[in-house]
């Protein structure tokens, strides 16, 4: 992987250079801690750390070379070539993919855009690609597989030197195809350079990140930004798709962004896809699909309407990429879940616990909608909003929380450096306006220590009722202000129903 500095230079139109171009290339960083004999280092500016405060530290741990913003005069080490450009981060997204060989044109890439439903629709179109025999990776807000081998994440799409490191891998060990979530801070903050995308899917789009888009217009029209990628002039793959729903006021812009062949989904509305019949239950549901093929009959372990979507949008992405429909049934009607997606806790309760990532106000009111279909008793919900986020979505929750449940415990989520009480007095703002309307006769408790708003929740369950935890699904720890605590609400779960029925 190694490359000549001259060579990734060449990229960098307006660079200033002081120092040696016949140096070796054998990694590339932007982080000092990871610099090793041979490195190109970036040096970006952020908000708490600025990388070129870190050369002396990046030299030392044998950097060759530094791509700087601004005169760094006092660089000790005279060996060190500077390169001097206008934006670090630019020139890092124009040499970091041709430093791993350009990786994301050897793969055929499938992206997957929205506010919801982005983890569920890549490992169903995972399971289809893998019945119809390709090899498969797959990066997400869960894990990152290449095949069946599992890496942890930090984001839900990587950094570039992680992201481009991680494609190269996927290239040397045989994947054909790579499935990734991508969200809207990465197309924002371009962190997908030098990925070429096959097939573009647009889930849906409701409130989320306006703490850091500022406007829905500009939400919007960052997803958008994965579509107008199909139609770029550089692109170097044939075969481009849009697989939109239909349904989303959204799918329509991210469809006329797209400027390739289109294949659309739907329940309401007629797409090229859409669904009916739709019979949801507790551990499962069953439509028909109608398309092209004609109408497919589907009986599946998953269950809720929001999974009816993110089989359309599996659907759509295995006919553009040429599975055939009886795989495409076969695949589906063996899937069973995806870890902290409407996921069932079961230890030999009378009532039904589910843990849901439901983090947003669209998120959970699907979920609660598909408890309400099936529940026969009391639907009793454990909630929070995470810290530093925006702030705007909380009391929408507390409302929905109120008026699809009849017993709310708002309860922290992730508070990061946000006060939890802060955080909670915003969701009871909506949580209070639900009550004094027509949700007479239902109640709601604050607790902020979410093991114990957990347990007080599986306390009050009786036969036939419903415990839904919301918030972190499969998340496997707590970010407090000063640490980060083991924290798993499946397990949290399963310890009190064990102690509960030890107890008697």
């Amino acid at each position: 992987m190694a490359k000549n500095l001259k060579q990734l230079t060449v990229l960098l139109a307006d660079a200033m250079i002081w120092g040696k171009l016949d140096q070796t290339i054998e990694a590339v960083a932007h982080d000092s801690r990871k610099v090793v004999p041979g490195t190109l280092f970036f040096c970006l500016s952020g908000v708490h750390v600025d990388g070129h405060d870190f050369i002396a530290e990046a030299a030392r741990r044998g950097a060759v070379a530094v791509v700087v913003e601004r005169e760094v005069s006092d660089v000790a080490d005279a060996t060190i070539t500077i390169i001097r450009v206008g934006d670090t981060r630019v020139a890092m997204q124009a040499i970091v993919p041709c430093f791993f060989d350009y990786p994301g044109q050897k793969l055929r890439m499938i992206g997957v855009t929205g506010t919801n439903g982005k983890t569920t629709s890549t490992y169903l179109i995972r399971d289809i690609l893998r019945k119809a025999g390709h090899k498969v990776g797959l990066i997400g807000t869960i894990q990152t597989l290449i095949d069946d081998k599992a890496l942890p994440i930090k984001n839900t799409t990587p950094d570039v030197i992680e992201l481009q490191s991680t494609l190269a891998e996927m290239v040397n060990s045989g994947m054909e195809y790579v499935i990734m979530e991508v969200s809207s801070h990465a197309l924002a903050l371009n962190r997908v350079a030098g990925c070429e995308f096959d097939v573009g899917i647009f889930t849906n789009m409701t409130q989320d990140h306006l703490d850091f888009h500022q406007t829905f217009e500009n939400y919007i029209d960052a997803k958008a930004e994965l579509f107008r990628s199909l139609n770029k002039p550089t692109n170097t793959k044939q075969g481009k798709t849009a697989v939109v729903n239909l349904d989303d006021n959204a799918g329509a812009i991210m469809a006329r962004n797209a400027a390739c062949p289109v294949i659309s989904y739907a329940v309401n509305k007629e797409g090229v896809l859409t669904a009916g019949n739709v019979a949801v239950r507790e551990t499962g549901s069953s439509f028909q699909v109608k398309g092209p093929f004609g109408t497919m009959e589907l009986s599946l372990s998953i269950t809720g309407m929001f999974n009816v979507y993110n089989v359309l949008a599996a659907v759509g992405t295995a006919l553009a990429e040429g599975v055939p429909p009886e795989v495409i049934k076969q695949a589906l009607e063996g899937f069973t879940s995806v870890p902290g997606r409407f996921e069932l806790v079961q230890a030999g309760q009378p009532f039904t616990v589910i843990v849901d990532y439901a983090h947003t106000p669209d998120g959970l009111e699907n979920v609660l909608k598909t408890a309400k279909e099936f529940a026969q008793g009391r639907i009793i919900v454990v909630f929070g909003c995470g810290g530093d986020r925006d702030r705007t979505k909380r009391p929408i929750m507390g409302k929905l929380a109120v008026q699809y449940g009849d017993v709310v415990l708002a309860t922290s989520d992730n508070p990061r450096s946000e006060d939890p009480q802060t955080i909670l007095a915003d969701v009871e703002v909506g949580i209070k306006e639900a009550l004094g309307a027509d949700n007479k006769g239902k109640s709601y408790e604050v607790i902020s220590d979410r093991r114990q708003a957990i347990t007080h929740a599986i306390r009050l369950a009786k036969a036939h009722d419903v415990v839904l935890i919301a918030g972190k699904g499969h998340e496997t720890y707590q970010i407090l202000k000063d640490k980060t605590i083991d924290f798993d609400d499946r397990q949290v779960a399963r310890e009190v129903i064990k102690e509960m029925s030890n107890n008697g």
